[in-house]
Formats: C-alpha cells, structure tokens, sequence
C-alpha cells in the first residue's frame, strides 16, 4: 500500500496538487488497505493521513500499514479539512454539491479545492501481482461453481434456484458474489441483464449465465451460455457467431491497442453474420475492487490497453423473443496479448 501512496504523490505533482482529499471508499481503501464502512485519506508528498472515527481506529491500526491513522471525534467535514494545504485535488465524480459546499465553509486559510476525480482510478486500472492473484483466484473459484451448477443440472430448475444456489454456493467457498448472478434460459437470454425469474427452465434451451465471484476484496466477471440438449439448428449459428467474434476480439487484445478498435474486431464479425443491430452493448470493462471499472471497450471508448489492466470481452447476440447468447472471458492485457483467468470451455456444452 505505501507505494501506491508514493504513486499518487507523483501524479499529484504532474498536476501542480500540493495534497489530495480522497473519500471515494473504494479508492481509500485501494490506497491504504482500509475496509471500514467510513474513511478518507489525505495524500501528498510529505502527507499519508487516513482518517476514520472512534468506531473503526483499532480496526485501522490492524489494517493499515505506511499511513498515520488520525481519529476524528466530531464534526466529521472540519477533521477531514484539518491537514488540508495549499492546492487540493478532490473527487468531484464522488462529491455532490451540498458535500462540497459544506466542506468548502471548513477549510483553512489558503486552501483551495480542484476537481481531480479519477486520479485514484487512474492508478487502479494497471494491477500488481497481488491483485492480479486475488482475480485469478476468483475467477477461478467461479469456474468451480460453474461446474458444480452443471452438474447438478439446469433443465427443470427455475433460473432464479439455480441462481440463487449458484451464489450460496460462492459463499460456502468463502467468496461472496461479485454481483446477482443472472440466468436467462430460452427468450429470457434475449435480455442483456435480466433478472432470474420463477420460469422453469425447458429442455433444448439456450441458458445464458452470468456470474462473479468477490475474493480478498477483489472481483471477478465471466459468461457461459449453455444448451439443456439440442438446442437446433438457429440457436447454434448464433452461439458459433458469438463464439467466433469473441475469439477475434481475444486475438485482438494486447497492450497499445485502443478499446474502441477491439470492440470494432467483435462488432464487425457479428455484423458480417447479419446481426449487427443484435450486439447493443459494449464489449468489456475493466475489472478490480469493482466489477465494472475503467478501462472500457466500446464504440465510444477513448481508452488505451496498458499491460496489467484486467478486461472483460463479452460479445453477445440478442433476438428478442427467441434467444440470447453470450460468452465473456476475464483476461489480463500483457505486451504480447493477453492471459486469458477464465478455464471453462467455449464449445456449446449440452447439459441435463
């Protein structure tokens, strides 16, 4: 945690910031290793200040190492703008106005405030080893429950137990869900992020499954579609589309390469197949602390791969009414291309 402190501090510097106010919990707790439910952290070239209150000052003194621990005792917006000088970046994408005007009326003489929201972020997106183990160990627990829901059958089942059992089992291995699992069989597939329902899941259906694990505060994202028997001839074009498209975008992955063109690699494929209009979001999104975090791949994405950064590719093919199909891999970007976290098999798996 110290040298991320030490890498704010240089960014602060390009920026002319004499300190930085972060109060965003999850940067806090990225920078300093902080999990309490309330925290901030003053960042500068001679200041690593985290700030808590009497509830969690024992807890912080165990977690936090490198940073000196202040504990507020009343009004919470006067200690946070105590140790404050001179220019001080804030998270504007994190600070509503009322917060920032109250806490403008507690500053010290001489300090001003500049909106420097995704400074932290910034950092975030490349991982070191430690957080790329931690996502590689979700993504694998994951894996295993995927498995352990498959053999335990789909067909028969209502998408929202095996959702549900999907996720209890996540927290018998000690994670916690990254987010609701989604489980869409049949027409329901057709909805992006639908929620799991009472529907009975049918024989020869497609079942699109969603899910993520939560391990040491680190997260994972992946996607299988599935087939309760024969699905028929349409369901397994479709899937072959998809399947196709996302191993081009895979190909496609590699540090330098901007997240607007890897999506065009998915997106012109599934196009040429004639389901262009089908494919109504964006390929992938960085993963970390958050399941959904910078960078992003889409056709508005102004984002450049940097090696380390952890990405999801998640092409997909919506016909409403009838289907859905989507396959997403979690992968970590190198020089060379990209190391793919996610091991289940992509060929159409025919399940009971």
């Amino acid at each position: 945690m110290r040298g991320r402190g030490g890498r704010l501090a240089s960014l602060l510097a390009e920026r002319e910031l004499d300190r930085m106010l972060v109060t965003e919990l999850v940067n806090v707790r990225y920078l300093t290793g902080f999990g309490g439910t309330n925290g901030a952290c003053v960042c500068g070239e001679d200041a690593r200040l985290l700030l808590t209150d009497f509830r969690y000052t024992e807890r912080a003194a165990a977690e936090v190492d490198g940073w000196e621990v202040h504990t507020v005792s009343g009004d919470w917006l006067a200690g946070i703008a105590e140790p404050l000088v001179g220019k001080v970046g804030f998270e504007d994408d994190h600070v509503s106005v009322r917060a920032l005007g109250r806490l403008e009326g507690k500053l010290p003489d001489g300090v001003t405030l500049e909106a420097a929201g995704g400074t932290v972020e910034r950092l975030r997106r490349v991982k070191d080893a430690e957080e790329l183990a931690a996502i590689a160990a979700a993504a694998e627990l994951a894996d295993e429950v995927w498995r352990w829901s498959l053999q335990r059958g789909l067909a028969g089942r209502s998408e929202r137990e095996v959702a549900r059992a999907a996720e209890a089992r996540i927290r018998e291995l000690g994670a916690d869900p990254s987010f609701p699992a989604i489980v869409a069989a049949g027409p329901n597939g057709a909805l992006p992020h639908a929620e799991p329902g009472e529907r009975e899941i049918g024989r020869g259906e497609l079942v699109v499954f969603d899910m993520g694990a939560m391990l040491d505060g680190y997260c994972s994202d992946g996607t299988r579609t599935f087939a309760t028997g024969e699905p028929g001839e349409r369901a397994r074009e479709v899937y072959e589309v998809v399947r196709e498209a996302q191993a081009a975008a895979l190909e496609a992955v590699v540090a330098g390469a901007g997240g607007e063109a890897v999506d065009a690699v998915a997106r012109g494929a599934i196009a040429a197949a004639g389901h262009g209009e089908r494919f109504g979001h964006g390929l992938g999104h960085g993963v970390g602390l958050e399941v959904h975090e910078a960078p992003r791949l889409s056709r508005r994405s102004e984002d450049v791969l940097e090696a380390g950064e952890v990405v999801t590719i998640e092409p997909g093919v919506y016909l409403p009414g009838e289907l859905g199909v989507r396959i997403e891999d979690l992968v970590v970007v190198t020089e060379e291309g990209c190391r793919n976290l996610s091991g289940l098999p992509k060929e159409l798996i025919l399940v009971e």
